[in-house]
């Protein structure tokens, strides 16, 4: 190693063990044990169950390479101290534990939940995360033990996990925020586990009597217009691709993009200090990271914020520009487009376009009882832009809800699944999707969908004997 090397292993390793010893760790370690006193008294960590895990927040050191403060496993959780917690690295690997404590004190073990806790971190850029064993988060698992998953509301970017008999993880960018999703969670769980005693249907917004036949699960779709929970059950759904399908693909590629490739920087410079933007950056920060690890082509280094404004907004853009060019369906673009989306259309510098058989069809549609839905890889406000902004006026009334890649990859069965149990249908044949992509086709057929193919100027051509059957207007359905 040379002298330079050398001493530049040695000033990181001096300021590793700066940030150990310093204010950021000690006070991080004084906050889980404060928690976990807290939440004794709210019963989620009673019996030594649960656990409590927080960033040591440093603004010069990334999120990403942040220490991790955790409580131990098998401790009365409303006697711990600061001195109790492990800190381990940002990889998950334990750099401090506690000293063991005198008989009757059990000998500190890290958390067996550990590896979920770094999945948190890892996957989803959590500040914080808490494991509570709260008694309703046990119960709520309980209602319906046939049931892969508990829905209180139609909401992909949940923060939570519920684990059968074991209660429920919760992650937050911060402890601040996590420990206010947590709360919320709590309130709900124990609201359903209440209207279920009394044989309410907490599962549809007229709570009515319980069906005993009916499969319990809640859907609440967000900004649902009036009218889209009449349909029964009998009644189908169709659900819609808008690229090829109810917009001309020519409009996505020569307006769409290139309006969001033109503002990227113009609108990060503007917004930059807003909390809506601060989050964007952060996605971008993740999805960045991962396209890094991963090698994927034009992904490059962002500058950190001690760097400056300009120069952490001009390395996003260089990465921005490479995702829009790959045209990549990936969140954390489909995000931040569609605020820039939203810029246009409040301005008026952009109108949505659709087919003109589109309008029609969907009146046709809500006359009929059929709630008609969105699935797009743009994000759900660039979808509520496209059709609310129209030369045909506002179409939302038409819609009863959106989905995007937050539900899963269009080309993935298993995200039509995901959107069959967020509709409440009894059987996923009672939806009917139209798109102009096959591997769609495809993955939706797999999860049972009824789907026919859409056939427009500009769209790619079909692979012969296909197998699904194809129109070029809605008015042929």
């Amino acid at each position: 190693m040379s002298t330079g090397g050398a001493e530049s292993a040695a000033a990181e390793a001096m300021a590793s063990e700066a940030y150990l010893a310093g204010d950021a760790v000690r006070e991080a370690r004084e906050l889980v044990a404060e928690l976990c006193r807290h939440f004794y008294l709210q019963g989620w960590v009673t019996g030594t169950g649960g656990s409590i895990t927080v960033k040591a927040n440093d603004p010069d050191v990334p999120l990403a390479q942040q220490l991790i403060v955790m409580s131990p496993s098998g401790v009365q959780k409303e006697r711990m101290v600061a001195e109790d917690m492990y800190v381990m690295s940002a990889e998950g690997k334990v750099i401090s534990a506690p000293v063991a404590k005198p008989w009757p004190h059990k000998h500190p073990k890290c958390s067996d939940c550990a590896p979920l806790f770094m999945k948190s971190y890892l996957m989803r850029g959590a500040g914080a995360v808490i494991h509570s064993h709260g008694m309703e988060t046990c119960i709520a698992t309980m209602i319906n033990p046939g049931a892969k998953e508990f829905r209180i509301a139609a909401y992909p970017k949940a923060t939570a996990v519920l684990v059968r008999n074991h209660g429920i993880y919760v992650w937050g960018d911060s402890w601040i925020n996590a420990k206010t999703q947590a709360e919320c969670y709590h309130y709900l769980f124990d609201a359903a586990i209440k209207m279920y005693q009394l044989g309410i249907d907490w599962t549809t917004p007229e709570h009515g009597p319980i069906n005993s036949a009916k499969r319990l699960r809640s859907v609440a779709s967000p900004g649902v217009p009036n009218g889209c929970h009449t349909a029964k059950s009998s009644k189908h759904c169709v659900v819609l691709d808008i690229e090829g399908t109810t917009t001309p693909i020519s409009f996505v590629t020569d307006v769409m993009f290139p309006y969001a490739r033109d503002n990227v920087r113009k609108h990060l410079t503007s917004t930059y200090e807003s909390e809506e933007t601060k989050e964007d950056i952060k996605l971008l920060r993740i999805q960045i990271e991962e396209d890094l690890r991963t090698g994927v082509v034009g992904a490059a280094p962002v500058a950190p914020d001690y760097a400056g404004k300009e120069e952490v907004i001009s390395s996003l853009v260089a990465n921005v520009e490479a995702m829009i060019k790959a045209d990549r369906k990936i969140t954390s673009l489909k995000q931040l487009q569609g605020h820039i989306w939203r810029t246009g259309f409040e301005r008026k510098e952009l109108q949505g376009v659709v087919f003109e058989d589109v309008p029609e069809a969907l009146k046709n549609w809500q006359s009929q009882g059929m709630k008609v839905y969105i699935y797009s890889s743009g994000s759900r406000e660039a979808q509520r832009l496209l059709f609310g902004h129209t030369s045909y006026g506002d179409l939302r009334q038409f819609l009863c809800g959106f989905f995007d890649t937050t539900t899963g990859n269009k080309r993935e069965a298993r995200s039509y699944f995901e959107i069959s149990q967020s509709l409440g249908v009894d059987n996923p044949s009672q939806i009917l999707f139209i798109t102009d992509v096959l591997q769609e086709a495809v993955a939706a057929k797999s999860a049972g969908f009824e789907v026919i193919i859409s056939i427009r100027p500009g769209n790619a051509p079909l692979p012969a004997n296909h197998g699904f059957r194809t129109i070029s207007s809605f008015s042929e359905i």
